[in-house]
């Protein structure tokens, strides 16, 4: 799929991914349950963006097939879902995803493409459902998000790069293993973080400060 990978290198590709994204904002900006225009979602949800972004691209740990340790790099997607619920989580995720295929595209074949780029960093939303548990929401919501992002890595793993796999492993299990020495260790990380009492408490505060008046999004 050398087309496609030139295609997303190329300026016309970018200037459609950027379109992408500012749909995908827009979406954010009245997807609310009220229907109506919310700027402040809209502007928290572009800071996380960019603080994702930031955070990614301070690599601690890079694997030699792909995927890294980075200092939080997910933790801004889970906390858009934290904050606002799954579906505007989902396109925060996406928009990262899609930034992150801007600017280091790597495309085999496009279910590759949409599995590892706006799949795997959207699937790190789908902890929000846990977002109003009674107990832990935050960690509930990263740990949850970060198992569905490895989910997305496993597949992709097995169906494009089981070619990889040393001797003793096949496609499965070699996936299983790469996919889980890097997401892991900065899971574990962070989770280990936002189970601090007062780590928690503050991002409960900034959740409230970030839904205002709303109703809870679902």
């Amino acid at each position: 799929m050398a087309d496609l990978q030139t295609f997303f290198e190329s300026t016309l590709g970018q200037v459609v991914t950027v379109i992408v994204i500012l749909i995908l904002f827009l979406t954010i900006l009245i997807s609310g349950k009220s229907k109506k225009p919310d700027t402040k979602a809209l502007v928290i949800s572009a800071i996380l963006v960019a603080l994702s972004m930031v955070l990614s691209s301070i690599v601690l740990f890079r694997m030699p097939q792909g995927g890294s340790v980075t200092p939080f790099g997910m933790l801004p997607i889970a906390l858009a879902a934290y904050f606002f619920g799954v579906r505007r989580g989902l396109m925060v995720g996406i928009c990262v995803g899609l930034l992150n295929l801007i600017i280091a595209p790597y495309v085999i074949h496009p279910a590759q493409m949409l599995i590892d780029y706006p799949l795997a960093f959207g699937a790190l939303a789908f902890g929000g459902i846990f977002r109003n548990v009674e107990k832990f929401p935050l960690p509930c919501v990263y740990l949850f998000g970060v198992l569905c992002r490895y989910a997305c890595a496993v597949l992709s793993g097995v169906i494009f790069f089981g070619s990889y796999a040393p001797e003793g492993f096949n496609a499965l299990t070699w996936s299983l293993w790469y996919n889980a020495t890097y997401l892991a260790v900065e899971g574990a990380i962070t989770a280990a973080i936002l189970f601090i009492p007062s780590i928690s408490n503050f991002f409960r505060r900034l959740r409230k400060e970030a839904e205002g008046d709303q109703v809870t999004a679902r």
